[in-house]
């Protein structure tokens, strides 16, 4: 086991002693959780609690879960204690990096964790011009994330643009990250004087996710590529075989490939059962 394994059990321990109570007490109450859940992996016995503390065992998420709740203390924080910080996931998702394009889950796991935010604009920089965003904000604050929750962002979710997805390539690549408005589901016939006028919308597929312009003829829903990606016209029956999330409304991509990455020419798309050509 690792160092942080090994202080786990002795912080377990201490979090018990602090509350004053025993491990015959654990038990009983652990007893009653696992009878209340119908699961008897929520029990921890005497011997098991022991074992724990004296850094041989390892709980299961279970009864984690019970030490958690007897202990008052949030399950996360145990988990940091195993050496888990769910606090990164959002860090990892981005790094492991998924070919397929498909929606975000913005996930918070501390309420009372403070991040970094802007509370005040440097009154010299106008917001109509382009600029370093460190050098437009004046001072940065810590502000609770539960604070966020009280900011309607209930119509709003993100995607991200798969590896292989070359749609709308090079108007959006492969890689880039979109805000979705899912108010703006229905598809507009716009006679837009550019590209970037053409609303654009991201589809939830059977077997994932699309992020196109779409036309609507009758029950048949068409996902249309940009003309430079190579990519073919995809047609689908809706909204059986395709619903739409919602238009997307911005988009955050690199527009130089990272030093990592190796370019490859846009893949031409399967034909699906009914796919126009």
């Amino acid at each position: 086991m690792s160092g942080g394994k090994l202080r786990a059990g002795e912080q377990l321990k201490e979090l018990r002693n602090r509350l004053g109570i025993t491990t015959r007490q654990v038990e009983e109450h652990t007893r009653s959780i696992a009878d209340s859940e119908g699961n008897v992996e929520f029990y921890i016995s005497n011997a098991w609690l022991t074992q724990i503390e004296n850094k041989i065992t390892i709980p299961s998420i279970y009864k984690l879960y019970s030490l958690s709740t007897i202990y008052r203390i949030k399950y996360s924080d145990l988990l940091e204690l195993y050496g888990v910080d769910l606090g990164k996931t959002g860090q990892h998702q981005i790094t492991t990096r998924l070919r397929n394009t498909h929606l975000l889950v913005l996930e918070t796991h501390d309420d009372d964790q403070p991040v970094s935010f802007p509370v005040r604009l440097n009154p010299e920089f106008s917001v109509d011009k382009t600029n370093l965003l460190s050098r437009m904000v004046e001072t940065w604050g810590k502000v609770p994330i539960s604070l966020f929750q009280q900011v309607n962002f209930q119509n709003n979710s993100y995607g991200y643009i798969g590896l292989e997805d070359y749609t709308l390539f090079p108007l959006l690549r492969p890689g880039s990250f979109v805000q979705i408005d899912s108010r703006q589901k229905k598809i507009e016939r716009v006679r837009a004087q550019t590209e970037f006028d053409r609303p654009i919308y991201f589809v939830e597929l059977r077997e994932g996710y699309a992020c196109a312009w779409c036309e609507l003829q009758g029950n048949q829903l068409m996902l249309l590529p940009h003309p430079f990606s190579h990519c073919c016209v995809r047609q689908f029956v809706y909204p059986t075989e395709a619903e739409v999330v919602g238009r997307v409304i911005a988009v955050a991509m690199r527009i130089v490939e990272a030093p990592a990455s190796n370019y490859e020419p846009p893949k031409l798309y399967k034909h699906s059962a009914g796919a126009m050509r």
